[in-house]
């Protein structure tokens, strides 16, 4: 039986030097450093073209990406007029979406066209699929017929999906091969640019038999056979797949890796990490955005699509905002009268509405996870309505001792402390189910939750607050 080799550690002992740069907090290992970056701009602004070739060649795609995207857009625009064909295809894998956009005007379709070439097809498409119909078919248009039908058929996946995410430059052997022919066949040169983890080990049907790890390959005799080595048991995603749901599977298995076979079970492309990262990156970034009401700001979206993004839910806080003053003003004759209940009251909507974003939170978190089946539903609706029931009465206990100690008052003291009991409660219970309700409704709980969970509380809050009051003092 065939085994692994184990070869001597290897260690690397190369020392870098960590130099920090108080100015802006970077790092000298990185390429970008100030005084790098102002040289650049500095060349760009006197057009020497010469010179910023000769500077930015040396940077990484990733550097000369950040460059752009601190650069103001105008020369941002001239760097790459500069730049054209001496521009590295990586940097646009790197760039925001709204830099982007910008960056791929300025090149035009022929151009965009030549560094799509060099770009692996999830890179591509993850470029392309962003541009404007008319703009999409020139560059189609001036792709080879092989990229372009790969491009193609990657578009034709739903949006956000694995078909959507993969690469479709993958490694194949057949089961009969040996591992010799297959390091052989990997040393040809016929794939020295693609980036692998895995080898896959397909039938004539291209349908997956294993996979073999690209280490286990290269520690094992010449002479062993493909299946002996191979991994029979392995995960494979559906090329429609929600790329959120692939993400989930990545990090619940530590996969690296994984392959990507359409609905005839034939194997079609792969999803590597680095993919992964990013839509676990732009997930969570969405989600952020959207617990704000933001949308999909950035440092260069216009004033308009600023406003577009912020308007609309500041528009839906106003209407909750005045549903809990109309409460208020229910009992307004009660707040003249009594001048403490003015100043505690924003006190119990304070902590209602902190409470609920908390619970916010960690809902949105678990649903983003996929953590929440019915069972799990329902414990994390029985512990959140516990530790809710908790928070509730011993800040129920602080607060009616400060409002005693504030305004001598028992009666005050005792309000304020059912309040904040009452308040806290439905906090920690409309924080769970409201997140829930939605997801389930169909609507996405990061975006929806904080508006509704406020009201509740706000409502909740004064309505008990000021309704005891009214009854008991007055």
């Amino acid at each position: 039986m065939c085994k692994s080799g184990n070869g001597p550690l290897v260690q690397n002992n190369k020392q870098f030097d960590r130099r920090f740069n108080k100015n802006d907090g970077r790092l000298s290992i990185y390429g970008l450093t100030p005084k790098v970056e102002t040289a650049i701009v500095d060349a760009v602004q006197k057009s020497a073209v010469q010179r910023v070739r000769t500077l930015m060649a040396p940077l990484h795609p990733a550097d000369q990406a950040d460059l752009l995207e601190r650069m103001p857009s105008e020369i941002a625009g001239s760097l790459i007029g500069f730049l054209d064909d001496h521009l590295n295809a990586e940097t646009l894998t790197y760039l925001n979406g709204n830099t982007r956009g910008q960056i791929v005007k300025v090149l035009g379709a022929k151009a965009l066209a030549r560094h799509l070439h060099k770009l692996s097809t999830d890179d591509a498409i993850d470029i392309v699929e962003k541009l404007q119909k008319n703009a999409l078919t020139d560059v189609l248009a001036a792709l080879s017929n092989e990229k372009r039908v790969l491009v193609e058929e990657s578009l034709s996946f739903p949006k956000d999906s694995a078909g959507r995410l993969m690469q479709r430059e993958i490694i194949t052997v057949p089961s009969f091969w040996t591992v010799g022919q297959a390091i052989d066949f990997l040393r040809s040169g016929e794939i020295k640019t693609l980036d692998f983890y895995l080898i896959f080990v397909v039938d004539p049907a291209r349908k997956p038999l294993g996979e073999v790890p690209l280490s286990k390959l290269l520690c094992t005799q010449r002479h062993c056979r493909i299946p002996e080595i191979m991994e029979s048991d392995f995960r494979l995603i559906p090329v429609n797949m929600d790329q959120e749901e692939v993400a989930v599977l990545f990090r619940r298995y530590g996969m690296v890796s994984a392959g990507v076979v359409d609905l005839r079970n034939r194997l079609v492309g792969m999803i590597k990490i680095d993919d992964v990262i990013d839509v676990i990156d732009e997930e969570a970034e969405e989600d952020l955005m959207a617990l704000a009401g933001v949308g999909g700001a950035s440092l260069r979206s216009s004033i308009t699509e600023t406003m577009k993004g912020r308007t609309a839910w500041l528009l839906v806080n106003l209407v909750t905002a005045i549903l809990a003053s109309v409460v208020i003003g229910v009992f307004d004759g009660t707040i003249e009268q009594l001048v403490a209940l003015a100043v505690l009251m924003p006190i119990v909507a304070s902590m209602g509405g902190n409470a609920g974003t908390q619970t916010i939170a960690v809902a949105v978190r678990a649903i983003a996870l996929r953590q929440l089946d019915t069972a799990s539903t329902r414990n994390f609706i029985f512990r959140e309505f516990l530790v809710a029931l908790l928070n509730g009465l011993v800040f129920a206990g602080l607060a009616g001792l400060v409002s005693l100690f504030w305004f001598s008052d028992p009666k005050i003291a005792l309000i304020m402390a059912v309040a904040m009991f009452a308040n806290l409660l439905i906090a920690g219970l409309s924080g769970t189910l409201v997140p829930v309700g939605l997801l389930r409704s169909g609507v996405d709980p990061a975006v929806a939750s904080s508006v509704f969970v406020t009201t509740i509380t706000d409502v909740v809050g004064f309505s008990v607050f000021l309704g005891l009051a009214a009854l008991y003092l007055m």
